[in-house]
């Protein structure tokens, strides 16, 4: 059997970081790990073909090519596979989808000729020995959850890792929590299933033996869900392999605010090799956190809890939303004001929308304030309902803290003053290669002569240079990531209305 996985592209947003990555010469920042799990699925002695449209075009040939097409993607990815499906009709090759948009949207894909739903590692079984009897069903779908001690590890050499900047695994699926406006427990459940130390410690020989030096990302969507067998098992047996392999990789992942509390566990996670965490705060005020059931974040010290994370030696990213039935006029300011303060370089502010299944969308279809369904693309920066806040100011003020929080000026200063108070907690050895080389001369050039911002490039770069060179790298990569931010905002949020 020839089997095409197509990997559909994203649009542009603020987590495409498609501007930075061309000052490393990347064309993706991540892998597509779920297909690539898949592929590891399939009978070993069939041909398989990986097309990452994030990477390059797919052309007509390779689609003749091949006997099933296979689909995996993300909400955000709607429409480039529409796209894909409709140019496989037309070729008359049959189609293979699954993954979070099809499972969340089955029912608007009916020309995909057969629908694997839900975790792979249940339906994929039962559609493969179908199709070796000739009589595969139009849809395989579950209720129950996966073992991820059964999923295996990717099937690296379907790709080339020099298109990307960073290489992703994954070590647990749920989260305890149950936030309003999120549906990854409606995806993947409120009880972390977690892979075995083992498991882990392979899936990075296996990234190691492929000859990748650089970072992983943990893509969990809490990867603290389980402390205890963090600080137990999977965080000590990092730290040892890391030790034993020269630290190749640093690491980065998601996790809720709360690892604040547990000293214990930020050493054990900094003295792994993670050096930054992003993290959900979603808004200082606590009636918008008790709305929306943020559990992990009410009544807390916000602020204090960003700094004890970054005082461990790991850096905050952090996640924010504007919307909230109980935002008060203040908040745009108040916002904009935490972000400044905290020192959160990476602040993702989005504005508040509803995905299919969550509580948000079930409460809000009841309250007669249901606009559409949220397709996961908020490049247009959109809400799919009404908003107790006038739409009008609303907008406005979003514009107003993206503006703000990004501009050369406050951002640069932002810059600064995080990078004055970071102490990683141990030496990193940094590996520079010729891409680096490159990104720091495109710099110069784009940032610190061509753009405007010119004026605050020069200053944080010999001010770290001198003072903190250490983190030298670090500053050049916070500039183009301001870069990047800045493209995105003045290309779509702009014509905000």
């Amino acid at each position: 059997m020839k089997i095409l996985l197509i990997y559909p592209e994203y649009p542009d947003t603020f987590w495409s970081f498609r501007h930075a990555l061309k000052f490393i010469s990347k064309k993706a920042a991540f892998p597509p790990l779920g297909l690539l799990t898949v592929a590891a699925m399939l009978p070993s002695d069939w041909q398989k073909k990986v097309v990452d449209l994030n990477v390059r075009r797919l052309n007509d040939a390779e689609i003749l090519w091949a006997d099933y097409v296979f689909i995996s993607a993300m909400s955000v990815q709607k429409e480039s596979a529409k796209e894909i499906i409709s140019r496989c009709k037309k070729l008359g090759r049959k189609i293979v989808a699954g993954g979070p948009l099809f499972t969340a949207f089955h029912d608007e894909f009916g020309e995909v000729d057969h629908l694997v739903l839900n975790e792979a590692e249940i339906t994929m079984k039962p559609f493969l020995a179908d199709l070796a009897e000739q009589k595969a069903q139009h849809i395989y779908r579950t209720s129950g959850w996966a073992d991820v001690t059964e999923t295996p590890i990717p099937q690296w050499d379907l790709i080339n890792f020099k298109n990307y900047a960073s290489m992703n695994i994954q070590y647990s699926r749920g989260c305890p929590y149950d936030c309003e406006f999120c549906d990854i427990t409606v995806l993947y459940g409120r009880l972390p299933r977690t892979k075995t130390k083992e498991q882990v410690i392979a899936e990075l020989d296996s990234l190691h033996d492929h000859g990748w030096r650089a970072s992983v990302f943990f893509v969990d969507d809490n990867f603290a869900g389980n402390k205890n067998k963090l600080k137990k098992e999977i965080l000590p047996a990092i730290a040892n392999w890391m030790e034993e392999k020269g630290h190749p990789f640093h690491f980065n992942t998601e996790v809720s605010l709360n690892i604040a509390d547990d000293e214990e566990l930020m050493k054990l996670m900094a003295r792994a090799g993670f050096n930054a965490v992003f993290v959900g705060i979603e808004s200082p005020n606590e009636e918008s956190l008790e709305e929306c059931k943020k559990i992990p974040n009410k009544r807390r010290d916000l602020a204090a809890s960003v700094k004890k994370i970054q005082k461990s030696g790991i850096q905050v990213q952090g996640g924010f939303i504007l919307g909230f039935d109980m935002d008060p006029l203040s908040i745009f300011d108040k916002l904009t004001a935490f972000i400044q303060e905290t020192g959160i370089v990476t602040a993702m502010v989005g504005l508040l929308n509803a995905p299919k299944g969550t509580k948000l969308y079930e409460r809000l279809i009841k309250e007669g304030r249901l606009l559409h369904v949220f397709s996961g693309d908020n490049t247009d920066f959109s809400m799919n309902f009404i908003p107790k806040m006038n739409r009008e100011i609303l907008v406005k003020g979003y514009k107003s803290v993206v503006k703000r929080i990004y501009s050369p000026k406050e951002y640069y200063r932002r810059v600064k003053g995080f990078l004055k108070d970071f102490k990683p907690t141990q030496a990193k050895v940094f590996r520079v290669n010729f891409d680096d080389i490159k990104a720091l001369f495109r710099s110069i050039v784009r940032l610190g002569i061509i753009e405007k911002e010119r004026v605050y490039y020069w200053r944080l770069f010999f001010w770290s240079l001198f003072t903190r060179p250490q983190l030298f790298p670090m500053a050049i990569t916070f500039c183009i990531y301001g870069f990047h931010f800045r493209k995105i905002f003045e290309d779509h949020l702009m014509n905000l209305k």
